[in-house]
């Protein structure tokens, strides 16, 4: 008798709390990682509409970038800060003031541009590169634009 009280007193109190605090006092999910990212390349190779895409903003009323822009663009388990500095001439030569603090490199050239432009991306990707602030950072190197007819393949680029 004494056996089937104690089961009943566990299956009709214990239990019930038991499921109660499983349920209802969960704290909050821990917040995701956040991971601060500069992204770089040169006017027109796609920046912008990359991180719009990313961020499932409507691809109308892109505007190219001059100085900077930050988007939080959210992932399921991290949130990434993208930093996009503007590629125009007059820009470039100020992105290392940018650099600062960065986590990782996202390098975007159109792979369909001139070849005196893909000289250029090699040779500010080639800067990045060994910028003391990013030198030792992952880098994402982007070949956009490969859906034009004159985009070079990966072994190309």
């Amino acid at each position: 008798f004494f056996f089937c009280f104690v089961l009943f007193c566990f299956v009709c109190f214990a239990l019930p709390w038991q499921c109660f605090r499983a349920l209802c006092c969960k704290g909050p999910p821990p917040p995701r990682p956040e991971y601060d990212l500069v992204c770089i390349g040169l006017s027109g190779s796609g920046k912008t509409s990359l991180l719009s895409q990313l961020c499932s903003e409507s691809p109308e009323n892109i505007v190219s970038t001059t100085g900077f822009s930050i988007k939080a663009v959210p992932f399921q388990n991290a949130i990434l800060n993208v930093k996009e500095l503007g590629g125009a001439d007059n820009i470039r030569k100020y992105w290392s003031r940018y650099y600062q603090g960065s986590q990782g490199v996202i390098f975007v050239l159109d792979s369909a541009s001139s070849e005196d432009d893909l000289e250029t991306a090699r040779n500010e990707l080639h800067s990045a590169l060994q910028h003391p602030q990013l030198c030792t950072l992952p880098f994402l190197i982007l070949a956009n634009h490969q859906d034009k007819p004159a985009a070079r393949s990966v072994q190309e680029v």
